[in-house]
């Protein structure tokens, strides 16, 4: 199991926003040198802020893949504008998102709308992140997110531009491996990334969650918080979610789980440093194989 980890952690990519920008030089100490750098789009930042924070940690030696949110692009310039930054910095991946604003600032309210514009595959981008949801949306028909995906799969056969899928973080492992399975079923074959929470308390664990509107296994997380019998099929810890998507990827010859991307929530460097111990193995699974501790 331990090579099992460190195989899948060595994949992984992982996230910083906009206010994380100073601590970009330290992360180059305990992060791999061309490890996926995700530049989050916070709700305070601009697409300015997003641009120049990816393009330093393009600099310093990570991949940059920073958020390209719909609702948050005045128009097409300065989608083209952000782009033709980025490209000319050595960017080559985003992360194309819908985002949550109820009102666009302009005239794109969706990632097909954008995607549409032909920029993206004219610009010199050659990989694109889109959203997955294992646990859907409230909002959002699980047959409509389902034409979306199939939708941007045919954008990246169209286009030549690699597409993959980012999934929103979840508490239930068993829960997206069915989902990666019926996503097979259904024809998607676009490799995921699967979202996993880095070390983070529950408490604040919660708070983003509900910030992010995650599904099914929030409201049982936080009715069964403290009734611990009743959490069996929940992972509630990073290393428990990560143990239990590669058990699942084990039992399902056919998965679409290629690596992980483990979101921070603001411990940008203590997720850092946990990265950086279990890809060294510097972890101990305890005997039950459902969690693990990290050496210190």
């Amino acid at each position: 199991m331990n090579t099992n980890v460190v195989d899948f952690v060595r994949l992984a990519s992982t996230e910083v926003s906009t206010h994380d920008e100073d601590l970009l030089p330290t992360l180059t100490s305990k992060l791999p040198s061309g490890m996926v750098m995700y530049v989050a789009h916070t709700p305070k930042a601009s697409v300015d802020d997003v641009v120049r924070v990816a393009i330093k940690a393009q600099s310093l030696g990570f991949r940059a893949s920073p958020h390209i949110v719909a609702r948050r692009l005045r128009d097409e310039h300065a989608l083209q504008d952000a782009l033709r930054q980025l490209t000319d910095a050595g960017v080559e991946q985003v992360l194309l998102i819908a985002g949550d604003l109820e009102r666009p600032v302009g005239k794109f309210s969706s990632t097909l709308e954008v995607m549409d514009t032909g920029l993206l595959e004219t610009s010199g981008i050659k990989r694109v992140g889109v959203a997955g949801h294992p646990e859907g949306l409230k909002s959002i028909a699980p047959t409509t997110l389902l034409a979306a995906l199939r939708y941007k799969q045919a954008f990246g056969d169209r286009t030549g531009l690699k597409v993959h899928i980012v999934t929103q973080f979840g508490f239930n492992p068993e829960a997206i491996c069915a989902w990666d399975r019926q996503m097979t079923e259904q024809g998607i074959t676009l490799p995921v990334h699967v979202g996993i929470a880095g070390p983070t308390p529950p408490h604040r664990l919660i708070k983003f969650a509900l910030q992010c509107g995650v599904g099914a296994s929030l409201h049982s997380f936080a009715k069964n918080l403290g009734a611990m019998a009743n959490l069996a099929r929940l992972a509630t810890t990073a290393d428990e979610m990560l143990l239990g998507l590669i058990r699942g990827r084990a039992e399902y010859g056919g998965s679409r789980l290629v690596q992980p991307h483990f979101y921070a929530f603001g411990g940008t460097v203590a997720t850092a440093t946990w990265l950086r111990a279990v890809a060294d193995g510097s972890f101990t699974v305890q005997p039950d194989g459902r969690k693990f501790v990290v050496n210190a």
